[in-house]
């Protein structure tokens, strides 16, 4: 089973950028699709950005797309999110996970359990 470990968040201004890195161990790693999802204080977590295993296919939620950028480098058991022209939205527990399931854009095809993810707090 593939283990994940993000960083990379922290305090931002508005219009700001921060990159998020996804750290993998597990040999499988490069078959799994990787996808970003963050919860914001007292909602639910949503789908932000995912990947597929060869870097072929690449979905963006509709409210990062032009802003957030993900890529994947198998060799480095890595995946990134840059997060470009942050918005005081965007405010939230970032985690990554590996899809187990199709269409790779729903959270619904994505392991369990979620890690502690990494922190990303936009100001105004």
């Amino acid at each position: 089973q593939v283990q994940l470990v993000e960083s990379g968040g922290g305090l931002v201004q508005a219009g700001g950028s921060l990159r998020l890195s996804c750290a993998a161990s597990g040999r499988a790693f490069s078959r799994y699709a990787v996808g970003w999802f963050r919860q914001a204080p007292g909602k639910e977590r949503e789908f932000v950005a995912t990947i597929s295993w060869s870097g072929a296919s690449i979905y963006y939620a509709d409210a990062v797309k032009g802003r957030f950028t993900i890529s994947r480098d198998n060799a480095n058991n890595t995946v990134y999110l840059q997060m470009d022209s942050l918005k005081p939205e965007d405010t939230g527990i970032y985690d990554c996970a590996t899809a187990i399931g199709d269409p790779i854009y729903l959270i619904s095809s994505y392991s369990g359990p979620w890690g502690d993810g990494t922190q990303v707090t936009v100001s105004s």
